[in-house]
């Protein structure tokens, strides 16, 4: 049997870049952590001027471990994601991975709050935060509340993503057993890969809003809205196992295919209370 060193950190913060300097700037300085207890690797998706380590060196503590994987040319989100759950998986580094995304902001207590919770419930294998959406530009927000207990977000994730991607931070080892993000979900891997998870292992959210999640109006999710949709339905199909909830769920899905943006963003605003200038 193959024998596995001691990870050197307590996680890995995966991010994937694509010309947007800025805004991973700015996710940068919301990390708040002790330096040498964590990794940071950063999988650059082929952008036009490739990221370098000087760019982003003034505006990181050190000393921390900084790693930066090049791709030649543009996979999409999910093939940035999986070149860097393999390479982490190589370097068998350290105990967590957690996601975050350019553009958006942890809380302070974000990351020390994860690994506690992770190191108090050694079952719990996939750890999600509740959430703020936030357009920067035009002020407004609204707030992202999901069930946190793991036989509820069974019940939910049959009608929604109740792990927001920027919010994660899941065991290292769960990967070795699931595997890397499917590449059958267009635009929807996070949501087949955190039901993959759950479907294995127990899972929690934490009530607290840990993350601001930038809205950004020519962003993936909103271009290939339609194809996501038809992703989620995907996933709702392969691994919902509540039979009636699994057919509200698509059910609930076509309708949203048939909605147009934003008759369904002005739902939202009732439904949530989106507000303006309420989150900085």
């Amino acid at each position: 049997m193959e024998e596995r060193k001691k990870p050197a950190y307590d996680f890995c913060l995966l991010i994937p870049y694509y010309n947007n300097l800025p805004g991973l700037i700015s996710s940068l300085k919301s990390v708040i952590y002790d330096s040498l207890a964590y990794a940071l690797l950063i999988v650059d998706d082929g952008s036009k001027q490739p990221l370098l380590k000087e760019d982003i060196l003034p505006y990181l503590p050190q000393p921390l471990s900084l790693t930066i994987l090049r791709l030649g040319e543009n996979q999409g989100i999910t093939g940035a994601l999986n070149t860097g759950l393999r390479w982490i998986e190589e370097q068998q580094c350290c105990r967590y991975i957690a996601r975050l995304d350019c553009g958006d902001l942890c809380a302070p207590e974000r990351f020390a709050r994860q690994v506690r919770y992770l190191d108090a419930h050694p079952k719990v294998a996939l750890l999600g935060s509740w959430c703020v959406f936030k357009n920067f530009r035009t002020g407004e927000s609204y707030r992202y509340i999901t069930p946190t207990e793991y036989g509820d977000i069974l019940k939910e994730m049959h009608f929604r993503n109740v792990f927001i991607h920027p919010t994660v931070m899941w065991r290292a080892g769960i990967t070795r057993e699931v595997g890397v993000y499917p590449e059958d979900f267009p635009h929807a891997e996070d949501y087949g890969y955190f039901y993959e998870i759950i479907s294995k292992a127990e899972a929690t959210v934490l009530p607290a809003e840990l993350v601001i999640c930038e809205i950004n109006p020519q962003g993936i999710s909103l271009h290939y809205r339609k194809e996501q949709l038809r992703s989620r339905i995907r996933v709702i199909r392969r691994y919902g196992k509540n039979r009636l909830f699994r057919l509200i769920g698509v059910l609930k899905l076509r309708i949203l295919l048939a909605i147009p943006y934003k008759m369904i963003l002005e739902t939202k605003k009732l439904a949530y209370g989106i507000k303006r200038n309420s989150v900085r």
